[in-house]
């Protein structure tokens, strides 16, 4: 018998009122794999082949809208989810509403979607990275409560409580080079780990060790199957520092055993987690997922798109929209997408910078059309790395840019080579011209006629949450422009890490910041920020409510309770004035 090794994961939920949604499954072996919904709702997809893996990403149509849908996944006809005798409320898709609910009706039967009430001008965003996988369930948690994990077990707890509508998940989601012991046992049962990579992974089939570990925890496992998400990796999802010069990348491409690391690592994001970040509409054009797909192997298909796409970064596409009724997200590949060119550096290469500024305009019209309304009251740029931090880090990679340039020096560009690998300086700070550019495209969606509410900035990647906010030397925009950081859901905060990112906001780095830009010669941004929020440290996750024009943020940290854990809101205030 077929059976169901991991998933279901809802990906995607239509907010247009077509009624679809995209379920992802792993299978034990080739098989059709089923959606059913007690409304009539269905989808169906014959399973593809990857490195000895079947997968599934299931298109569900039919779905009523304002509802909450109970489903059922079926393998070959026999039904794998939810198991028998969950502990756990049905796994359901709930579809926004397009028009106001109708009068109450009588009560449903069981398997029948359920009215929501749901505000089709209300949408609820929470969003972290870096998660390391929990134990197993009893072990010791030595980094503390996952957030995820707690989010998850409230939730199963109390069916009736406000839930996200999607989880951003902003990198991180496994780690490659930081891995548990239980994986460690599973590596060592097919290699010596004492040859390099060690106890980092070294292939497809150690990637889906990651993945099963990271996802099939049963809490985790349930909420990823009722709550959509979307994802983008980060560099733990590779190896830590992935991309960050190119004298960086040539070293890493001369280790025997970066290729098929490399290779690997693009081959299961494309599959885990690129695959369901793409709408119906988008797969059904995508040429890799209709060649994949009918292959009886597609291995060396997708082995033969991740080589080009490590070779050339405008090779594949792995940012991506979507829109959320009148809130828009726009997810940015601040990895894979570099020009690591010492003399051209930029965070996006040119192709990816216009397709990133054409999404966020898509849909303004020039100031001169007269146009009062925009498409979208609330844009959201994902982006792993912040675009805003501490100020003296900030400077501190705005230097060591201009050093690694050469500004100062062979000498001094060797020195800054070291020091941008030693300290991790490779956020957008590191690449000048990239920042300014994201600072004058938020500040030209931000203004004008039909300029939305809000502009947020979401990153994570930097283990503390904070809140930041900018004015522009050359005059504010319309809307209200934040950064927005949280992390980790489930990762280590030690102590040095504190005391460096306290010392970032403090004024005293601000000064000596200001010191470093002088000796690197480096030009004022084009924007001030101060923080006004934060630093917050732990496990947490946060949360956007926007309803109309107006927008909420409230930031939940787990913590340790009798043997559990819980949410504790550490955070909680408006955004916007209405």
């Amino acid at each position: 018998m077929t059976g169901l090794r991991l998933g279901p994961l809802l990906r995607y939920v239509d907010w247009d009122g077509d009624g679809t949604a995209t379920v992802w499954v792993e299978t034990d072996r080739p098989s059709t794999a089923e959606v059913r919904c007690g409304d009539g709702a269905y989808g169906t997809s014959r399973t593809f082949h990857v490195a000895g893996h079947h997968y599934a990403l299931i298109p569900v149509t039919g779905l009523p809208p304002g509802t909450a849908t109970p489903y059922d996944v079926f393998l070959d006809g026999r039904r794998v989810w939810p198991p028998e005798d969950s502990p756990y409320p049905p796994s359901t898709i709930h579809t926004p509403a397009v028009q106001p609910s109708p009068s109450p009706s009588p009560e449903p039967g069981p398997g029948t979607p359920q009215e929501t009430g749901t505000d089709p001008g209300e949408l609820r965003v929470s969003f972290g990275s870096c998660r390391w996988a929990s134990p197993a369930h009893g072990e010791p948690d030595p980094v503390g409560p996952d957030a995820l994990d707690t989010l998850a077990t409230h939730l199963a707890a109390h069916p009736d409580a406000t839930r996200p509508d999607v989880l951003l998940l902003l990198g991180d989601q496994v780690y490659a080079d930081e891995t548990s012991k239980a994986t460690q046992r599973r590596m060592a049962e097919r290699r010596d780990l004492s040859e390099p990579p060690g106890a980092e992974v070294a292939d497809y089939e150690e990637y889906t060790h990651l993945y099963d570990e990271s996802w099939s925890d049963p809490d985790v496992r349930w909420l990823l199957s009722t709550v959509p998400s979307c994802m983008i990796f980060d560099d733990h999802d590779l190896v830590d520092d992935w991309n960050t010069s190119a004298a960086w990348l040539a070293d890493m491409r001369a280790a025997p055993w970066w290729q098929e690391r490399v290779l690997s690592g693009l081959m299961s994001y494309w599959v885990y987690q690129h695959l369901g970040n793409l709408t119906p509409a988008e797969l059904a054009t995508d040429e890799l997922y209709a060649a994949v797909r009918a292959e009886p192997d597609g291995t060396e298909l997708l082995r033969r798109f991740a080589s080009e796409a490590d070779r050339d970064p405008a090779y594949a596409r792995w940012s991506y929209r979507r829109d959320f009724g009148r809130t828009r997200l726009l997810m940015v590949d601040s990895r894979a997408a570099r020009v690591l060119d010492e003399q051209h550096r930029a965070m996006l290469h040119e192709g990816e910078a216009r397709w990133v500024r054409d999404q966020v305009l898509d849909g303004r019209g020039p100031a001169e059309s007269g146009r009062t309304d925009g498409p979208y009251d609330h844009l959201l740029i994902g982006t792993s790395l912040p675009w805003l931090l501490p100020p003296f880090i900030h400077d501190l990679e705005s230097w060591n840019s201009a050093l690694c340039h050469g500004e100062r020096g062979p000498r001094w560009a060797r020195f800054g080579e070291r020091l941008r690998r030693a300290a991790d300086l490779e956020h957008w700070a590191a690449f000048p011209d990239s920042f300014e550019e994201l600072a004058a495209l938020i500040a030209e969606a931000g203004s004008g006629p039909g300029a939305p509410a809000t502009v947020c900035v979401l990153s994570g990647d930097v283990h503390h949450a904070y809140v930041a906010e900018p004015s522009w030397q050359a005059g504010d925009p319309d809307a209200r422009v934040l950064q927005l950081t949280c992390s980790p859901v489930h990762n280590s905060v030690p102590a040095y890490m504190k005391l460096g990112f306290r010392f970032g906001w403090s004024r005293l780095g601000r000064r000596l910041g200001h010191s470093l830009i002088r000796h690197g010669r480096v030009g004022p941004p084009s924007v001030n920020w101060g923080r006004t929020g934060g630093p917050w440290f732990g496990n947490q996750l946060m949360t956007l409510t926007m309803r109309g024009r107006s927008a909420g943020l409230r930031l939940d940290r787990a913590r340790a309770k009798d043997g559990g854990a819980e949410l504790v809101t550490v955070q909680e205030r408006p955004l916007t004035a209405t």
